[in-house]
């Protein structure tokens, strides 16, 4: 990038945010911090009304803006869930041009708007996608994603009419929600007032939403926070275990709820997993349904669980016939 392309740039990243760091702008820009004071100095003497605060960062006065763009909060949203899975689910140029778009679209927003996108951009996460995807996964109803941001931006109890788990077993839940994902689904991670803990929500599975007026106190938990909390919670107990390709739209799909770490993808399309599941019991019961996809690595007390449980499934469904 040339030092025009830098500095138009840099004005762009500083009409985008409230403050941004030197520190920042360098990494981001792959230069030193002494470039980057040098090109807030060409800024300043172009007239550029430029704010900086030591220990804080740089802003631009109010008011310094390039010309409005007429878009409306739905839409900027819209946009923004787009950047989140341009970067997950095309190729590093076209994620690179997403986001130089999304930065001139906030460059543009009036500031309430822009706040309002920047608290979403930190709540509206895109996992990396499985390497195979046998078919589209089924998608929200349409008007759920919305309204759910919205309630995330102002604190909005929720009320869902929710069908849970496989069976689609029926139930009304007041949430507060925190966060959206998309991994093999979308989701929702909310504190549900029913269970007085959080849960992990499909969208595809919510039939009936309804924004509340109750406005729910602030917390300081976000996605991040709470696999954090899923993990510590299940420390006493680690598991290193291989999926096939076949497997991992279903592995993927629950693999937080594991307790997932980490992942490191093998040439052949299998992909090694490591997990702190908190019971290996469970997570014995959980692999069966991977037979020829799944190879446990360690410890040996889970291969040895997987083993008896798949030996007495054997003895119960193909024992000998006993003749009468």
């Amino acid at each position: 990038m040339n030092r025009f392309d830098r500095i138009t740039a840099l004005l762009v990243q500083l009409q985008a945010r409230r403050v941004v760091k030197g520190s920042e702008l360098a990494a981001r820009f792959g230069v030193s911090l002494r470039t980057i004071y040098r090109d807030l100095r060409t800024l300043e003497e172009a007239g550029v009304p430029i704010c900086g605060e030591a220990g804080v960062g740089y802003s631009l006065a109010e008011g310094y803006r390039l010309p409005p763009v007429m878009f409306t909060r739905e839409e900027a949203t819209a946009l923004l869930t787009a950047e989140k899975l341009a970067t997950r689910l095309t190729d590093t140029e076209m994620a690179r041009l997403s986001q130089l778009a999304m930065d001139k679209l906030r460059a543009v927003l009036r500031r309430p708007d822009r706040d309002y996108v920047e608290a979403l951009s930190t709540r509206l996460l895109v996992l990396a996608p499985p390497r195979h995807r046998p078919a589209l996964p089924d998608l929200p109803a349409s008007g759920t994603q919305q309204p759910l941001l919205d309630a995330i931006a102002h604190q909005r109890v929720v009320r869902l009419d929710y069908r849970a788990g496989y069976h689609g077993t029926p139930s009304r839940r007041d949430v507060e929600p925190i966060g959206l994902y998309f991994g093999q689904y979308w989701h929702m991670v909310a504190f549900c007032r029913l269970r007085q803990d959080f849960r992990d929500f499909r969208l595809d599975r919510i039939v009936g939403l309804q924004r509340l007026d109750e406005v729910y106190a602030p917390r300081p938990d976000t996605l991040q926070t709470y696999w954090a909390r899923l993990a510590a919670e299940r420390q006493d107990s680690v598991a290193v275990v291989r999926f096939g390709p076949e497997a991992l739209p279903q592995v993927h799909e629950n693999k937080h709820l594991l307790g997932w770490r980490h992942e490191r993808a093998w040439p052949d399309g299998w992909v090694e997993m490591t997990l702190q599941p908190g019971c290996l019991e469970r997570l014995s019961r959980w692999l069966l349904l991977f037979a020829g996809q799944v190879q446990v690595v360690s410890p040996p007390e889970l291969l040895g669980l997987v083993q008896a449980r798949a030996q007495a499934t054997f003895n119960f469904f193909c024992a000998p016939v006993r003749a009468c």
